[in-house]
């Protein structure tokens, strides 16, 4: 049986298995990867706020622009807008539109609005038996990473940590879109003559895990949190103070995660500039605290992160990085067969 086969009788397998959208579901920590399908110009994404709310109407003229300028229909989840507290309406409805949204075989691609806060009240209700049956690219980034981590450790679809629909769209990032769901081509994940720091040098593979470091290390000793055993770890983060990036840190170190990656990129820490600098670490020293004893392939300042130029990778996809170049390769088909 090839891969293409096993994968396909996988996603049918699965929609056997009894799945409940309103607890927890007893499903292997590991699974082999599903493939989304490339999509094409006239197709329709879906575009759904299920962590917090915009905070202006901006947003929605942004979000539409940017779809549009690629030749896609968007279609609104039935509750993005809706409100409640810092919330883009409560659990139900947003785990709806995200149901809504994967179920419905027009939406050939879901993109988030926005990240925020509040994904990870939603784990233990999401449907993943659904999710695993209708595979389709599903991106975001900041606390969308709890959505990567729990759909790639319940169904093993791969996902993609990029822009939200909110941002404003670079021509870089328009181009790694168009070349990786329209031709399903992954670039060469470069610093485009940026520098980069290199922790340790050298070259590692490993399936491309991580994003946003508060998000990630909130999962810590739930079943959503990824086994990091042949890794890369790639992190961001917003608005930090250093000691509480170092506590971070700790976390992973003590979790086990840290020691069983094989290579690590980090990308920008946004305003995580210490309030007294002459007492506290600085990014760089916890960085070499904890990234340099591990004696792996490293490195800092990839364009990931809080920033509109960003890349837009796939978590669960198996990669390749060069710490001297500060590169990430893609190394395996990561989209289904047309």
């Amino acid at each position: 049986m090839d891969k293409r086969t096993f994968i396909k009788t996988l996603g049918l397998g699965m929609a056997a298995l009894p799945v409940s959208t309103s607890g927890p579901a007893l499903v292997p920590h590991y699974r082999p990867s599903i493939l989304p399908p490339t999509i094409r110009k006239g197709d329709t994404v879906g575009v759904i706020t299920p962590s917090s709310a915009l905070v202006d109407d901006e947003g929605y003229g942004i979000a539409e622009a940017n779809i549009e300028a690629l030749g896609l229909h968007l279609q609104w989840g039935k509750h993005v807008g809706k409100k409640y507290g810092y919330l883009a309406g409560k659990d139900e409805e947003r785990i709806a539109d995200l149901h809504a949204m994967f179920a419905d075989p027009k939406v050939k691609a879901i993109v988030c609005l926005r990240g925020g806060s509040g994904a990870a009240r939603l784990l233990d209700k999401l449907d993943y038996g659904l999710i695993a049956r209708h595979p389709k690219i599903f991106m975001g980034y900041s606390d969308i990473t709890a959505f990567h981590q729990a759909i790639h450790t319940q169904t093993g679809l791969i996902s993609f940590h990029g822009a939200v629909a909110n941002s404003r769209w670079t021509p870089m990032v328009f181009n790694q879109f168009e070349a990786l769901f329209f031709e399903g081509k992954p670039p060469v994940y470069a610093a485009n003559q940026r520098p980069v720091r290199t922790l340790n040098p050298g070259t590692a593979e490993g399936k491309l895990l991580g994003g946003n470091l508060t998000v990630l290390t909130g999962l810590a000793g739930s079943r959503y949190y990824p086994d990091f055993s042949d890794s890369i770890l790639f992190l961001e983060d917003i608005g930090e103070e250093p000691y509480r990036i170092d506590r971070m840190f700790s976390q992973l170190a003590l979790s086990g995660a840290l020691q069983r990656i094989k290579g690590f990129v980090f990308g920008r820490c946004s305003d995580c500039e210490a309030s007294n600098p002459g007492n506290s670490l600085t990014l760089d020293q916890i960085l070499d605290d904890y990234i340099r004893p591990l004696g792996i392939p490293a490195y800092q300042g990839a364009l990931i992160g809080h920033m509109d130029e960003q890349f837009i990778l796939p978590v669960g996809a198996r990669v390749r990085i060069d710490a001297d170049k500060g590169s990430i390769h893609v190394v395996e088909n990561i989209f289904a067969a047309g």
